[in-house]
């Protein structure tokens, strides 16, 4: 595939995760009170709900410090997808990947971005990431869930799926790419 079919791949790639990223937030965000929990299946619910730090709610760092570092890393890795495009030296499925994984990081930062000042809840780069889907694929005789408790996104859906993708299918495209980006100083022996 030639760069500018590469180029447009991974824009289309990004655009599509972000508008259905987006739309499902917006919809949740406006249809949905915080916490309520509708039935899909009995193994898949839109459980609303609004994640104030990283993954599964963890809050490790400030929230500003955390939404600055999504902002690099996402930056970080338009360039690595720019270089890797150029030297037209990637498979297409791992080009993907790696625009999979921006596209979540994206989604989830116009979250942290925007949706507090939109909302009025937050200041900018303080907003809550909206969460939504929610699997609880084992339950005990009380109805609560034992297996599976994280509420997520679509974006997190792209980033994982993606990251699982790299690690199965790509890892020797990663390493290859990262070893033309940054290669190995030769020893003088």
């Amino acid at each position: 595939m030639n760069k500018v079919k590469q180029n447009w791949l991974v824009v289309g790639i990004i655009l599509l995760a972000l508008i259905l990223d987006q739309a499902s937030k917006v919809y949740v965000k406006t249809h949905f009170e915080l916490g309520e929990t509708v039935d899909v299946f009995s193994w898949f619910k839109i459980r609303f709900l609004e994640n104030n730090g990283m993954a599964f709610g963890i809050e490790w760092f400030d929230k500003l410090f955390l939404t600055l570092f999504r902002l690099v890393t996402v930056g970080v890795l338009a360039w690595y997808m720019h270089i890797m495009i150029n030297k037209q030296k990637v498979r297409t499925g791992y080009l993907v990947s790696v625009a999979m994984v921006v596209a979540g990081a994206l989604g989830n930062i116009i979250d942290c971005v925007f949706y507090g000042k939109i909302w009025g809840e937050a200041d900018w780069f303080y907003g809550r990431v909206v969460d939504m889907l929610y699997f609880p694929l084992i339950t005990n005789a009380q109805g609560e869930c034992v297996f599976f408790q994280p509420v997520f996104n679509i974006a997190d859906s792209f980033i994982t799926v993606a990251v699982l993708l790299i690690i199965i299918f790509y890892r020797k495209d990663l390493d290859q790419s990262l070893e033309q980006i940054f290669p190995k100083k030769k020893s003088n022996k």
